[in-house]
């Protein structure tokens, strides 16, 4: 019997913040612990939030003390980033103490280092690493595998292809900012065949590299700044569903866009995600997204977090062109608010699972809690659903 369900590791950050008051909020009665460098910000979260909290000094500089943290837990959710500087040593914690992990990363080079190091052991001893838990990339992943799901019940065939259309409002915080320019310097990063799973089929994804009509979505579509994170994603669960003999389709590829019914902002859209795409290749260019955009701990007013929204929408085809529609949708900052609800429902989801050899490993959210995850989201308020 571990001491903790879920440790929340990085809790005095922008969006650690944020993920304690939900946890407070939300589960009142779980058995977590806030962890973190910092003894007095601890300290000082602990006190501010009425209610007693154990917290956990740990530094990602110490694996002694990441191993004596992931000793003392079921599953250890971390918001610290980038990953790629500060989550080799928490995982690697993780995979030592059997475990189980989440991340909000969208940094899919770095678990392409991960899966390198770690999917094979931690299959063998049944411990779950689940990265991609956030807004990057819950609603694609577990929209494309809801729609495939249903496009074999409802349609008896596999699907080809995925079509999605993203709309979205909100801000980010400067943990997400010093991820993306770490990225930046990666050439890796735009691969959609990043975290492919060997010897699966998969057709290679066509990005959207301009503006285009779509008679599908009834809308215009641009160039999306998730889609090198979100296709690798959806392409990964694809493989892992394939050796789980549940195959999405032996030719399947998938699509995304954002977009609008109006030309000129779809234009806007298009040059901002290609300028600042091409900003982060430069070092010039990170430099000025780093001096202008948020610093660390810091990320949007109450009114945007509040405020903000996003919906995907999805359409499936079969190979003899029949096809399904599905909508993931939910209120609130995407990448604050949302994020910080999918990180720590799929983190409780996790505290409930047993070790099972064979059975862990690098997984997506689709594949290691399928609809588990999906009912969990819709029963705190998120829309996730089959349009007919």
């Amino acid at each position: 019997m571990r001491e903790f369900d879920l440790v929340l590791y990085g809790a005095t950050g922008f969006t650690g913040r944020q993920a304690v008051d939900y946890l407070l909020e939300a589960h009142p009665h779980l058995r977590f612990a806030i962890a973190g460098r910092s003894e007095t910000k601890l300290a000082a979260i602990a006190s501010a939030r009425g209610r007693s909290i154990p917290w956990v000094v740990a530094d990602s500089s110490q694996p002694t003390s990441l191993d004596a943290l992931a000793a003392r837990t079921r599953v250890l959710i971390s918001t610290v980033g980038p990953f790629a500087q500060y989550g080799d040593p928490v995982v690697d914690a993780c995979v030592r103490r059997q475990t189980h992990y989440a991340d909000i990363t969208g940094e899919t080079p770095w678990v392409r280092g991960v899966v390198a190091r770690h999917h094979t052991a931690a299959q063998a001893q049944g411990t779950l690493l689940v990265p991609f838990a956030g807004f990057d990339s819950i609603p694609p992943d577990l929209g494309v595998w809801l729609l495939v799901r249903e496009v074999r019940a409802r349609l008896g065939s596999d699907t080809a292809e995925v079509q999605s259309l993203c709309r979205v409002a909100g801000g980010f915080n400067g943990g997400t900012l010093a991820s993306a320019v770490g990225l930046g310097q990666d050439a890796s990063f735009g691969n959609p065949r990043l975290l492919d799973v060997p010897d699966v089929p998969l057709l290679s994804a066509r990005r959207l590299r301009r503006v285009e009509w779509s008679n599908d979505f009834n809308a215009w579509l641009a160039p999306f700044f998730m889609t090198p994170v979100n296709a690798a994603v959806v392409r990964r669960s694809a493989g892992l569903a394939h050796l789980a003999g549940q195959p999405y389709g032996s030719q399947f590829t998938y699509r995304e866009a954002w977009g609008s019914r109006s030309w000129f902002k779809a234009a806007s859209l298009a040059a901002g995600t290609i300028g600042g795409a091409a900003a982060l290749r430069t070092s010039l260019g990170r430099r000025v997204l780093a001096k202008f955009g948020p610093a660390p701990g810091e990320g949007p007013p109450e009114d945007v977090l509040k405020n903000g929204f996003f919906s995907y929408d999805f359409i499936a085809r079969t190979p003899d062109g029949r096809s399904l529609r599905a909508r993931f949708a939910d209120r609130g900052d995407p990448g604050n608010r949302c994020t910080v609800k999918y990180l720590c429902e799929t983190g409780i989801l996790l505290s409930q699972r047993p070790h099972t050899p064979g059975a862990g490993g690098v997984l997506t959210p689709s594949a290691c809690l399928g609809e588990t995850l999906l009912e969990r989201l819709r029963q705190v308020g998120t829309t996730i659903e089959v349009v007919d």
